[in-house]
């Protein structure tokens, strides 16, 4: 027999109450949150979710008494777009043969960072697709560099997959933190965006390699990414739930016009700003960036991103020349602003919301460090 819908929203309500009460669900009951989400989101007589407004008022609330106002800022290099991968929603895929590749000079890179710490800038962002030029001795080498000549800044990587010995030794050399988006905690659902060649499977022994090696790493999602279904979205928060990673990276689904998906429908920026909110009451000390793509989809999606619990936004530091060609999707923001234009831009979008951007390495706190 099929539920009532009063019945429905009120085991709705009670999974919304137990997940500010005890920060965790179990799979049936985010499913439970992320269907009444919808129900009442497609509402219109509402001009907004009584839920999607509860959660993002006790998501701000955590989010102030363990970080206060402060944004944490990351200067993001893409260093190149070059990749060996084929992965079915990207820009840079390999097979794509209409975009421009590039990758930068160490001291390119170098000049990067220079750039960005006279700015305020604490931690850079090395990001780039899985470009065999960069081995690990050359990449360690630029990161040895970067540490010796910012000993108080962090250094983040978002290089994508590599062998144990391969992080140990980038860890070795001075890597703080790691960025590795899990995409999707379903085997099948990994199958349908990744040629045969990537696995789930290895894709979860990156992250724990990654764990193993005392990184502070970071994993996430695409939300609307093709396929994906609101049981897929509940084993996302179930995964991370369970693995506790320092950062979340979660944005709306893209398409870029020379990949399989280009004609997909984008994914949801009211559906991404819930489960913002959602992942910080879950994982109160975690740091969530209002990402670029949220940005990209809604003219005031990082601002509407610290309303909903965000914390860090990740300007970009790359040569304005290269910008346009680290495309994973179309339309892609601030690709044409100066560094410091970009990042002046950045503060004021924060202060008109109540917050502020810091120059401060942004670590993740504990209640033990806190």
């Amino acid at each position: 027999m099929e539920m009532s819908t009063d019945k429905k929203l009120g085991i709705n309500m009670n999974a919304a109450d137990k997940l500010i009460r005890e920060h965790k669900l179990n799979k049936d009951e985010y499913i439970d949150l992320l269907e009444q989400f919808e129900c009442e989101n497609m509402d219109r007589t509402n001009s907004s979710c009584g839920l999607a407004n509860d959660l993002a008022a006790e998501a701000v609330r955590l989010r102030q008494a363990i970080y206060g106002r402060d944004v944490y800022v990351r200067g993001l290099i893409e260093f190149t777009n070059i990749c060996k991968n084929d992965c079915y929603y990207c820009g840079i895929r390999k097979s794509n043969p209409h975009i421009e590749r590039y990758r930068l000079t160490k001291e390119e890179i170098l000049a990067c960072c220079e750039n960005g710490y006279d700015l305020g800038y604490r931690t850079f962002v090395l990001q780039g697709g899985e470009d065999g030029y960069y081995t690990d001795e050359r990449l360690a080498d630029i990161i040895r560099t970067i540490r010796a000549s910012y000993p108080d800044c962090a250094i983040t990587l978002s290089v994508g997959e590599r062998s144990y010995e391969s992080y140990r030794m980038l860890r070795e050399a001075g890597a703080d933190r790691y960025l590795l988006r899990h995409e999707t905690a379903n085997p099948e659902h990994y199958r349908m965006l990744h040629p045969a060649e990537l696995s789930h499977a290895n894709r979860m022994r990156c992250l724990c390699d990654l764990r193993n090696l005392g990184y502070q790493v970071g994993a996430g999602f695409m939300v609307g990414s093709p396929y994906q279904t609101m049981e897929n979205l509940a084993e996302d928060l179930v995964f991370l739930q369970e693995f506790q990673p320092e950062m979340v990276g979660i944005g709306p689904f893209i398409p870029h016009h020379d990949t399989q998906f280009a004609d997909y429908p984008a994914g949801s920026v009211p559906l991404t700003l819930f489960l913002l909110s959602v992942i910080r009451i879950m994982l109160p000390y975690v740091l969530l960036p209002a990402t670029t793509a949220l940005g990209t989809m809604d003219p005031l999606g990082r601002e509407k991103g610290m309303l909903a619990g965000a914390n860090v936004v990740m300007p970009n530091l790359s040569p304005v020349k290269n910008r346009k060609q680290y495309e994973l999707y179309d339309n892609k923001i601030c690709t044409g602003e100066e560094t410091a234009e970009c990042r002046g831009c950045l503060a004021h979008r924060m202060n008109t919301v109540g917050y502020q951007l810091v120059s401060d390495r942004g670590d993740c706190k504990t209640p033990e460090n806190q």
